[in-house]
């Protein structure tokens, strides 16, 4: 079929009455969640994904997608008018939005946020519609251990590029994939890592894991962080909705420069919003022919980040539902809903499920346009919701968590697996240990396993099948490049810490 043809049935899907309804509702929680300072898409997704599994899978993914990149529209809100981001992506637009909103340009730097937001958002869907079909005809040229090298090659990527130390990344990774095989081996039948417990025989499941690591245990941290400090809340009335002409003229190059950088990184193993973010405003400033107005409110600084985090969500879409494969964690929680409706990601999703795929992309551009009108007129309920303290919310919090993580299989067991992997998720953040890398390992493990070995039979057990198709190799060669380049800086600093010793 067409493009056209394609997008025909997309939007069929999305214009019903049932998909419109809840792309809205996931568009106005993904924006509360990240205007609410404590909470995040992650957390959000991984507490609402046991409600998926009585929706549709098309419906489910729809709203899981709409909290995500709603998410990166209502993080700038706080990150302007708080100076606190909402969503970690909007870290960035905290150092020049801040600093508009003090100098009594707050409703040009959230105007100008959120239609970079918008225009960026309508140009990646655009990228997706284009590029996701050709890219899924890829895989079904892949052997089993060309699908292995691909999927070894996206967790070395995802730990090359997080941020924080890369040992612990590492570490994170292989926990996650040990996680992923509890259970009962498929092909021999035998038990793993049960610890001889009945329950723990089908395995761990994903949504008490996401609602563990993620939900309960950035309540425990943000609990142990005591009070809210600092939390200056912008009280003047704001005005001035519409950037001025010169706003206007700095704003939209770095916007579509912003876009440009989003939509790459977002595909890349690791990328998504938030070094889009990163990567964007460091072009900018550097770009720029006077550097010194940035942290000071250069538009620019709002304008590209704000673009390239909503560019690098939704791009980030395309190598999961291409290939299979999670581009960061966000994406293994879309695996994890699609998993729960009995639906394998992959290239079969596009000609067996056109409905799914399509209806998500229309979704987006539909999506985009309600972000738009929650955010720009609803500025001053967010400001009001800005001053509930965070006392209030979490033991509503924790209620959803329980409900959410008993309702999946209706046992209590995954309740207490939801408490054990939350106090295992708080030690996490306690140590500085990124939870997103465990998560990745999880949904890749058993897959990982489950090629490695076919490749193994068809090869009669030869270990030169990883090397003797092209695929494989040159996959092979570009994990091994990323783990010598992400090696090499910390051998080095190691290095310097035993001369300074000496």
């Amino acid at each position: 079929m067409s493009l056209f043809e394609n997008l025909e049935i997309g939007f069929a899907t999305a214009l019903t009455l049932q998909n419109l309804s809840i792309a809205f509702v996931g568009c106005f929680v993904g924006t509360l969640i990240g205007v609410l300072p404590g909470l995040g898409p992650l957390a959000t997704t991984a507490m609402l994904l046991p409600m998926t599994y009585y929706f549709p899978a098309e419906s489910a993914l729809i709203m899981l997608a709409g909290i995500y990149y709603g998410a990166q529209y209502g993080g700038s809100t706080t990150a302007i008018l708080v100076n606190l981001p909402g969503e970690s992506s909007s870290a960035v637009t905290c150092i020049d939005g801040y600093q508009m909103a003090r100098n009594g340009r707050a409703g040009s730097a959230l105007a100008i946020a959120a239609l970079a937001s918008f225009a960026a958002g309508t140009i990646a869907t655009v990228v997706i519609a284009l590029f996701a079909p050709p890219l899924s005809l890829i895989p079904l040229y892949l052997s089993p251990a060309d699908y292995f090298s691909l999927m070894l090659f996206g967790l070395v990527g995802a730990t090359a590029l997080s941020s924080g130390s890369q040992l612990k990344s590492v570490g994170m990774v292989l926990l996650g994939i040990l996680l992923g095989l509890i259970g009962i081996d498929i092909n021999s039948g035998v038990q793993r890592f049960t610890l001889g417990s009945v329950e723990m025989l089908d395995g761990i499941d994903f949504v008490p894991l996401a609602i563990g690591i993620f939900g309960l245990a950035d309540i425990l941290a943000n609990l142990m962080r005591g009070p809210e400090s600092g939390k200056d809340v912008l009280t003047s009335k704001i005005t001035h909705l519409w950037p001025t002409r010169e706003e206007f003229s700095r704003a939209w190059p770095a916007a579509l420069r912003g876009t440009g950088i989003g939509s790459v990184l977002g595909i890349l193993p690791g990328g998504g919003a938030l070094l889009s973010a990163f990567a964007s405003y460091t072009l900018e400033k550097k770009i720029s022919k006077t550097p010194e107005r940035f942290g000071k409110g250069a538009v620019e600084g709002v304008a590209g980040p704000e673009a390239a985090n909503n560019a690098g969500a939704q791009t980030s879409f395309i190598p999961m539902l291409t290939l299979g494969i999670p581009s960061n964690a966000m994406m293994a929680i879309m695996m994890g809903a699609l998993m729960i409706q009995g639906i394998t990601p992959g290239p079969q999703v596009m000609t067996q499920r056109p409905e799914l795929f399509w209806g998500l992309i229309a979704s987006m551009w539909i999506g985009n346009i309600m972000l738009v009108v929650i955010n720009l007129p609803l500025v001053g309920l967010w400001v009001s919701l800005l001053r509930i303290p965070y006392s209030i919310l979490f033991p509503a919090i924790v209620v959803i968590c329980c409900i959410g993580a008993y309702s999946v299989s209706n046992s209590p067991f995954d309740v207490v697996m939801a408490a054990a992997l939350a106090l295992l998720g708080f030690l996490f953040i306690r140590y500085d240990c990124p939870p997103a890398p465990l998560a990745l390992g999880f949904i890749l493990g058993p897959m990982m396993e489950e090629n490695f070995r076919r490749a193994m039979l068809l090869s009669r057990g030869n270990l030169e099948t990883f090397v003797v198709n092209p695929v494989s190799f040159v996959l092979l060669i570009f994990a091994v490049v990323l783990a010598v380049s992400m090696a090499l800086p910390s051998l080095s600093r190691r290095r310097e810490q035993v001369f300074q010793e000496d």
